[in-house]
């Protein structure tokens, strides 16, 4: 049996998860207060590009143990009552986690389409991340 790619393995996913485009968002983040933006990037991501402002970081890896309301780590930004919406760099990453976010039984969640990289080439704003994190590359 092949291995199939994972450009194909998220394009199969890929409509099984609702897509705002960035100007979507951005008015979203302008007219709704129900709004969550996850940013699953990893943190020198952040840290060398900036982030969508308000967003909430949330290494991909720790998605699930973040998101479940039993854990330790749960984070009480996530909220049956809200919308999620997840991104990454470029939208495959996000289509995976809003994926795992649905199956754990979160109701309305949904990605960016063409992730962190098409909200920049939009226009839309952008801020520093904390740069204080352990994890930082040290000039």
């Amino acid at each position: 049996m092949a291995i199939r790619s994972t450009e194909d393995h998220v394009e199969a996913l890929r409509p099984r998860v609702r897509e705002y485009t960035p100007d979507e968002l951005a008015t979203m983040l302008a007219s709704r207060t129900d709004v969550v933006v996850i940013d699953v990037r990893e943190v020198q991501e952040l840290i060398d590009l900036g982030v969508i402002p308000g967003s909430r970081h949330v290494p991909r890896g720790m998605l699930e143990f973040w998101a479940d309301p039993a854990m330790t780590y749960y984070r009480e930004f996530f909220s049956g009552d809200r919308e999620i919406v997840v991104h990454c760099a470029a939208g495959q990453r996000s289509v995976l986690a809003a994926i795992a976010l649905q199956d754990m039984g979160y109701p309305r969640v949904a990605h960016l389409a063409g992730g962190f990289t098409a909200w920049v080439a939009a226009g839309h704003p952008v801020e520093p991340a904390p740069a204080a994190s352990k994890w930082a590359r040290r000039p």
